[in-house]
């Protein structure tokens, strides 16, 4: 069928036309990626077509799976048209897009004889009851993933309570970083952040974690924390996983800075900061020493408290099990995404809790159990690199 141009549109500027076809109630298909949108940030460049359909060919574009692409981009297909783009040698992919066929990759049947890690995690403050969601949210995360002994620092008054939820815990009362004693150097590693706090009771318990020589997931508090007490800090064994606005204060600029072009803030992040940050919001994007992955998945339901809470705990999880730092920032983020994903048709994509994703959690860090069956199967094939 011959396209049939509005009388509105012809003539008129590039803007008034995309604002035109925005106004109709035309399903558009977009070729190769709406008009307006940055190919390689998902910026939208002052107005961009909203498609309820995008195909986009020989190479997959960055900038169509981060920012605001969600909003203009539809579905997206992806269509080679019989070129290998990974076969031109002056053609290097920009980024790696994450999909669950890597779950068995990643995570084959565990050894009967494999121990799991020792984590320590200290998400709650000292007496501060407001903040101590993010602690559980993130424990719950641990276990989901498989983090095997997991040792508690918390102020004595949320012992009880600590264990209440999490029984399987080992909850120590923590008065202030001296009585961390030996606790964060028995750990194989340490997740840090999430209820934590920016008082005298935080910045003690960041520099306990800081001082122990383990490898480190930060979060939350913790990521404030080194913005305005430890900016000089650089290290290569922890993972970071700021929001937009804790990548602001860590990168000294505006929340809307770095979404203008999530890529560049997310690879200046890591310039500065050193290890593996992961970038959170639609289309989180991690970036470490091989380079950038992003994730296509995760909902708006997301955008609730605890989720990063949840992250962190996943993360520790996957480390506690000898998985590589940035195998398993990549391998969290898409878990974390994806249980999300799973668990929105059961009751819709308000209201979603972190404490929803547990059991999808679960079964998508057991890939060979043959659970995944029972979940729908979003994301199949192999991994796509972008340009």
């Amino acid at each position: 069928m011959p396209c049939r141009v509005p009388a509105s549109v012809r003539g008129a500027g590039l803007r008034e036309a995309i604002a035109a076809v925005n106004a109709s109630a035309t399903p558009v298909l977009a070729i190769d990626i709406p008009s307006g949108l940055h190919a390689d940030s998902g910026t939208v460049l002052g107005e961009a077509v909203r498609a309820a359909a995008t195909v986009t060919f020989i190479g997959d574009k960055v900038g169509l799976h981060t920012g605001a692409a969600a909003d203009h981009t539809g579905e997206v297909v992806f269509r080679d048209l019989g070129v290998d783009a990974l076969a031109e040698a002056d053609l290097v992919p920009s980024a790696q897009l994450l999909d669950e066929s890597l779950l068995r990759a990643w995570l084959p049947a565990r050894a009967p004889h494999r121990p799991q890690g020792r984590v320590w995690a200290c998400p709650d403050p000292g007496g501060s009851a407001r903040l101590r969601g993010g602690g559980a949210a993130g424990r719950r995360g641990l276990r989901a993933a498989g983090g095997g002994g997991v040792s508690l620092a918390t102020a004595p008054e949320h012992v009880t309570a600590s264990l209440v939820r999490r029984p399987e815990v080992m909850a120590h009362a923590v008065r202030g970083a001296a009585d961390l004693g030996a606790l964060p150097t028995l750990a194989d590693l340490l997740v840090v952040g999430p209820g934590l706090g920016q008082g005298s009771w935080g910045q003690g318990v960041l520099q306990a974690a800081l001082a122990a020589g383990k490898p480190l997931v930060v979060d939350a508090d913790g990521l404030n924390l080194l913005a305005t007490h430890f900016a000089g800090t650089r290290r290569d064994d922890w993972i970071l996983t700021p929001h937009p606005g804790e990548a602001a204060r860590l990168l000294g600029c505006t929340a809307a800075e770095v979404e203008v072009n999530r890529p560049a803030a997310a690879r200046a992040l890591r310039e500065r900061w050193g290890g593996v940050v992961i970038l959170k919001g639609a289309g989180s994007l991690i970036e470490g020493p091989t380079g950038m992955a992003v994730c296509p998945f995760g909902n708006p339901g997301m955008a609730s408290g605890g989720m990063g809470d949840a992250l962190s705990g996943m993360l520790g999880a996957l480390l506690a099990q000898g998985v590589p730092l940035e195998t398993a920032a990549r391998l969290g983020v898409l878990v974390h995404a994806r249980a999300a994903d799973l668990a929105a048709p059961d009751a819709g994509e308000r209201g979603l809790l972190a404490g929803d994703l547990a059991s999808y959690a679960r079964i998508l860090v057991n890939p060979t159990q043959g659970l995944m069956a029972t979940c729908d199967g979003k994301g199949e094939g192999d991994a796509a690199a972008t340009r």
